[in-house]
């Protein structure tokens, strides 16, 4: 998947799928490559068609731009392509469900709240990973 949309500012940026295991992402970067941010997740391995939503983050030289809205937003209308149910880990997934979920799962999209198997989930796939310079982003989601 890769989609190229313009920010509050009216840049283009592109968003796109990295499907790696046990960790995939969506990343948003400029048109020219330059990365501003990433929404991480994990397949759950027990359950075909659910994604574990548990990190999100955007660069904070490029804070109020919609950046993070932009993200969550094409990560959702991803999982609605694809049929994919969201589990949102993430506190900006999890508060953006919150306010418009009823729009979302109108719109075809599947949620359901984390359980701790979840949590289990994420804590083993993110075992090993490196803290990222980019900064986990909760503000700038408008």
């Amino acid at each position: 998947m890769i989609r190229e949309i313009h920010d509050r500012t009216g840049a283009l940026v592109t968003v796109r799928l990295n499907q790696t295991l046990p960790i995939g992402t969506y990343t948003i970067s400029l048109a020219e490559g330059s990365p501003l941010g990433r929404a991480d997740f994990v397949d759950s391995p027990g359950v075909d068609g659910e994604r574990v939503v548990f990190h999100t983050e955007v660069d904070q030289k490029f804070l109020g731009r919609g950046l993070a809205g932009l993200l969550v937003r094409e990560v959702l209308a991803d999982s609605i392509r694809t049929g994919v149910t969201v589990v949102p880990v993430c506190p900006l997934f999890a508060g953006h469900l919150r306010r418009h979920g009823a729009e979302f799962v109108a719109d075809g999209g599947k949620f359901r709240a984390p359980t701790p198997t979840d949590m289990a989930l994420v804590r083993r796939a993110t075992k090993s990973r490196v803290s990222s310079p980019l900064r986990a982003c909760r503000e700038d989601h408008q």
